[in-house]
């Protein structure tokens, strides 16, 4: 059974609930805006049930999105509508994810209230708790733990600007969709790891997504997000590393990360330049992980589940394990998702490149 840890946020911008199918839930479609593509899957579910319909991916040109936020809707649009016309798509409300570093997450105690009069508490104090006007931003909130002793209530708050949730609230519009729920990745990759496996209560787990210029990091303990944060480092850097340093084109650097091998170099030449990149990459998620809880026993990672297309980096997850001193694996996000239609293919090739998709997959409106 999954949780949904975080409730969906910025709802009361968007669309109202719409009506069942008698057969089961109308199905909707996750949009992953990335950096460097938007990833698309059609999701039909029934129960807890999930299944995937149709999925894509599409490029997306240098700098539509940029600095966290969507810098040409117009553009990004044009990638939705592509996927959407290519893959005869035919649900029209959009589940999509804010990029993590531009949310302002805290946690807070409040006293136990009633729910109408503790939203209104949480409204009054979150000046307090976020370093941002208010008046700036979107803010939601999770109730998580009621204090027995203290009779308080720990709560998540989570805010954005307004402008960054804007941008891709247009460029969903300018597709002809309809934004109907906005979650954040770091809150999406750990539904993901929810829907498909079973991790113990008492596990502390990593979930590390390396997306194309920065890695999200979700630590989860007791089921629960208890450390989050983001390293500056991608797979677009093994891609700039390997153009720089080989001249490689851009094509041939992306083929030399897949396979190792690109004409007219040697696989040790290439295997230099990964490693040393891969190096800089766990010594930002080993400085990252540091700060999560007190290194006693107690507190100590027990496995880290990787995912995003450079997770499948050969040999990447036996070096983190090797550094970290603790089992790393290559999540699979369709581990209990059925997959149907011609994309079928296409989607086990690059399921690790879905996390954050096929967590947004268990988003409804209305959710809390």
């Amino acid at each position: 059974m999954f949780v949904v840890v975080m409730a969906p946020l910025f709802n009361s911008l968007l669309s109202p609930f719409t009506s069942l199918l008698s057969f089961g839930e109308k199905s909707y479609l996750t949009l992953d805006i990335g950096s460097s593509s938007v990833k698309m899957l059609e999701i039909g579910r029934k129960g807890r049930s999930f299944r995937v319909l149709k999925a894509g991916l599409v490029p997306l040109t240098n700098h539509a999105v940029q600095g966290n936020i969507v810098q040409n809707p117009a553009s990004v649009a044009e990638a939705i509508r592509t996927l959407v016309e290519d893959h005869a798509v035919k649900a029209v409300d959009v589940i999509t994810a804010v990029p993590g570093p531009s949310v302002i997450i805290k946690r807070a105690n409040f006293p136990a209230q009633d729910p109408k009069e503790l939203q209104e508490t949480i409204l009054f104090e979150a000046g307090n708790f976020i370093p941002e006007s208010l008046e700036n931003v979107n803010l939601d909130y999770q109730v998580l733990d009621q204090d027995a002793q203290s009779d308080n209530v720990d709560v998540l708050l989570v805010a954005v600007r307004k402008d960054v949730i804007n941008s891709y609230i247009t460029a969903i519009d300018e597709a002809g969709l309809v934004p109907v729920v906005a979650d954040v990745d770091y809150f999406a990759l750990e539904n993901m790891f929810e829907i498909n496996y079973a991790p113990n209560a008492d596990e502390i787990i990593a979930l590390i997504n390396i997306g194309s210029h920065y890695s999200l990091i979700n630590v989860m303990k007791g089921g629960r997000s208890a450390f989050t944060g983001d390293v500056p480092v991608g797979g677009q850097q093994f891609t700039d590393t390997l153009v720089r340093e080989l001249g490689l084109s851009e094509e041939q650097a992306e083929e030399a990360k897949i396979n190792g091998i690109v004409q007219g170099r040697n696989h040790e030449e290439i295997e230099g330049v990964i490693s040393s990149t891969s190096d800089q990459l766990l010594d930002e998620v080993q400085h990252a992980l540091s700060f999560f809880g007190t290194g006693s026993t107690e507190e100590q990672i027990s496995a880290v589940y990787l995912s995003g297309g450079t997770a499948q980096l050969p040999g990447l997850a036996s070096a983190m394990s090797q550094r970290l001193h603790i089992p790393v694996e290559v999540s699979d996000p369709f581990r209990r998702i059925n997959i149907s239609g011609r994309d079928a293919e296409f989607l086990r090739h690059h399921a690790s490149s879905f996390a954050v998709s096929a967590g947004l997959a268990s988003r409804r409106p209305g959710d809390r």
